[in-house]
């Protein structure tokens, strides 16, 4: 991470408009963590390739939404300056995903939720219209490699928040055990593209 202070317009000018109708899915993006083994900085700003990871993550979810929410702990005026609602958590002591997801669900504005994470650039620009393929019948689609579950990549439905929020009621925060006891869909994507920036030495 950088000491800049992060270039809104560049950021604006860098996100290119959506080719295809989009889908009627909230495209949510999962800025609010802690970022400790990033040094405690919002890896929201921290730079990939020349550009904020929230650019990236931008441009992965507008190809195919109908809105975008980010969920977003720390920078707010940075985040809300880029011309998107922010959602926070409903308390500050970063307690994992699942708080920003639930928040997410709340205000959304489209039935369909897709929400990624903010530190993952690699991921495909179709990844919502993917999701959207796989989810037959089901409420939810959760994305997976060979090897593990991506639980904050998911497609679901407004409908799993009472569940979701039971869950967090419950004390429950590990991600993939929310969805454990749901009817859901699998999607399966590359190990390569999945990858997280968690710490300085994957931003290279």
């Amino acid at each position: 991470m950088t000491g800049q202070q992060p270039n809104i317009m560049h950021i604006q000018q860098s996100v290119s408009p959506p080719a295809s109708l989009p889908l009627p899915i909230t495209g949510l993006i999962l800025a609010g963590g802690a970022g400790r083994r990033m040094g405690g900085v919002d890896k929201g700003w921290v730079l990939w390739q020349k550009a904020p990871l929230i650019s990236h993550a931008i441009q992965i979810v507008q190809t195919d939404s109908a809105e975008i929410l980010i969920s977003a702990n720390r920078q707010l005026a940075d985040y809300r300056a880029l011309g998107y609602p922010v959602i926070s958590d409903p308390c500050a002591t970063f307690e994992g995903p699942l708080m920003g997801l639930s928040a997410g669900l709340a205000a959304a504005g489209q039935d369909w939720v897709a929400s990624i994470p903010v530190d993952s650039p690699l991921l495909p620009h179709d990844l919502l219209r993917q999701m959207w393929q796989a989810k037959m019948d089901k409420d939810l689609v959760v994305v997976r490699s060979d090897q593990r579950w991506y639980a904050v990549l998911v497609l679901c439905h407004r409908r799993l928040l009472p569940h979701l929020q039971a869950y967090l009621d419950r004390g429950g925060r590990r991600v993939q055990d929310w969805f454990r006891d749901l009817d859901y869909a699998t999607l399966h994507l590359d190990e390569a593209v999945l990858r997280n920036c968690n710490s300085p030495e994957d931003l290279s």
